[in-house]
């Protein structure tokens, strides 16, 4: 599905990045603000009461101390004089009511005229000489309180002040701070979303603007990609780190035990295989041998919005399918030169038939026996110095082949092999390659064009006593000296291709099948190519 139909099927809240940034910080300066000018509102609001607690026990105290005050509260203020003190330190000090109280309970001054003169309904406090304070739900409301004894000239208690401030001062004293909150919060809320708004774009410039829902779709379907198909996938970033590898993949590179994030070069062996992965060789369709497969991989540059982000290698398990396609090659040779062989063995009976007819007895008997003789003849050669009845057949098979390619396959004199020297070694699939390629050498010779026979591979097998050597020479062109040291590597060809085989790929094999076997392998030219292997007897692991 394209990313364009992806977003227009999303929610629409949930369609944008930015969107979901804004909202999820907004939320968060939200909710901070509100907790915080809660808790403001509270330690405000404590310390304005302790505040207004601590001025009107100031208050309180003071004016009980005054002798005139104490004086006019025993002689029952006849001056009327109390009243007006109260108004009076009422509109000096902000206080919401001054009550001069005697100890009877009279009020002697109220912010309220018509309770001058009542008593009030509680007992006095302050007649036990202490300040008492506290809130008060007095007749005019709520408000922090202080009641403070009035003390006469011997110190006795005559009497108490209350003073109090409302709780609307208290609270209009929180409101004066509210704009200053409020601007608080506006710059906050503004920083917020402006740090959302770049958060979002950064996110969405690394992320190549693709949104989350996005994100979570393409890691489900690389996910199902990566692990459902048959083929490796290698992912590497710009750096050479590995950001992608499926199970195929470690399998066919043998590199189980990788983990994401190392480097290409830390968990692949040196060789051709890592040349192709790391773009040193270029190329479609490259071929790699390894020990247990042949290799066909392709690396692709990816690109995400016109940068270079890395490379994908596709790896393909191609050895099964090779083996097959070699086999059929050769039935294909194989069953060309035995329709050549039964043409001509159609005319050889045709010439017997004749002479029988003719009655030409002897002749014919002559003929057949010349015949028999030319038949028996390489293969008894072959029979005699080869006692492995698979090698023996080998040969025999390609010594046919070869021959309806006008090229000549000895077998060296000096060869020796008895029955049973070749257990548990790669002779057949060593020896076949190493003929194959000098057959196939010496008939695209064009020097040789028009010559009958085009030209000679010698075969020499020997077997000693801790060893089997191999060795198998040619006519051909040879190899140039500056290009000996690349004939084992993987790919490396002088042959035009033949259908779907690869080429490149049989000496490579081989290559890899006597090392794995402990043996070696040396190439030569020095009048066409020579290919000398030595394989030890005993051998640490077993090859089929």
């Amino acid at each position: 599905m394209h990313l364009d139909e992806r977003r227009r099927g999303m929610p629409r809240l949930a369609r944008t990045l930015a969107a979901r940034i804004l909202l999820a910080v907004l939320g968060i300066v939200v909710v901070t603000l509100a907790v915080g000018f809660a808790l403001f509102a509270r330690l405000t609001s404590q310390t304005a009461d302790e505040r207004a607690i601590e001025q009107a026990s100031g208050i309180a105290v003071t004016l009980g101390r005054v002798p005139q005050v104490a004086q006019a509260v025993v002689d029952g203020d006849p001056s009327h004089v109390l009243s007006a003190l109260g108004s009076q330190v009422r509109a000096s000090t902000g206080a919401s009511y001054v009550v001069i109280i005697d100890r009877t309970g009279r009020r002697w001054s109220h912010p309220n005229p018509a309770l001058i003169g009542q008593r009030v309904e509680e007992p006095v406090m302050a007649l036990d000489g202490q300040v008492h304070t506290g809130i008060d739900e007095g007749s005019l409301g709520r408000s922090a309180n202080a009641r403070a004894p009035i003390v006469d000239a011997a110190g006795r208690p005559v009497g108490e002040v209350s003073v109090g401030i409302l709780e609307s001062e208290v609270s209009g004293r929180l409101d004066a701070e509210v704009l200053d909150i409020a601007l608080y919060a506006a710059i906050a809320l503004a920083l917020g979303v402006a740090a959302s708004l770049l958060l979002a774009r950064a996110i969405k410039r690394v992320t190549f603007g693709v949104e989350p829902a996005e994100i979570v779709a393409l890691v489900q379907e690389r996910e199902a990609m990566l692990y459902g198909v048959r083929e490796g996938v290698l992912a590497v970033d710009a750096k050479g780190a590995i950001n992608v590898l499926n199970d195929e993949a470690r399998r066919l590179l043998g590199i189980e035990s990788a983990s994401l994030g190392q480097r290409v070069e830390d968990v692949v062996p040196d060789g051709r295989l890592r040349r192709v992965i790391t773009g040193e060789i270029e190329g479609v369709d490259l071929v790699a041998v390894t020990d247990e497969h042949l290799l066909v991989l392709n690396r692709m540059p990816v690109l995400v919005g016109g940068r270079g982000v890395g490379w994908v290698v596709t790896i393909r398990d191609r050895t099964e399918l090779e083996a097959l396609m070699r086999q059929l090659d050769s039935m294909e040779a194989l069953s060309t030169a035995l329709r050549a062989q039964e043409h001509e063995f159609s005319n050889r009976l045709h010439v017997l038939s004749v002479l029988l007819e003719l009655g030409e007895v002897e002749e014919a008997t002559r003929y057949s026996e010349e015949l028999q003789a030319e038949t028996a003849l390489v293969s008894e050669e072959i029979r005699a110095r080869v006692g492995s009845p698979v090698v023996a057949a080998l040969l025999l098979a390609k010594t046919t082949v070869a021959a309806e390619r006008d090229v000549v396959v000895r077998l060296d004199p000096a060869s020796r092999l008895e029955a049973g020297h070749d257990a548990e070694l790669p002779v057949v699939t060593v020896l076949g390659n190493l003929v194959d390629n000098a057959v196939d050498a010496v008939a695209d010779d064009s020097r040789t064009a028009g010559t009958h026979p085009r030209g000679e591979v010698l075969v020499r097998i020997e077997g000693t006593a801790d060893a089997l050597l191999l060795t198998v020479t040619d006519t051909g062109p040879g190899i140039p000296a500056e290009r000996l040291g690349d004939v084992f590597v993987d790919g490396y060809t002088t042959k035009k291709p033949r259908g779907a085989m690869r080429r490149g790929v049989g000496l490579a094999l081989v290559h890899r099948l006597v090392t794995r076997a402990g043996g070696t392998i040396e190439a030569s030219s020095p009048a066409g190519a020579r290919f000398e292997v030595r394989l030890p007897l005993r051998v640490r692991e077993v090859v089929t």
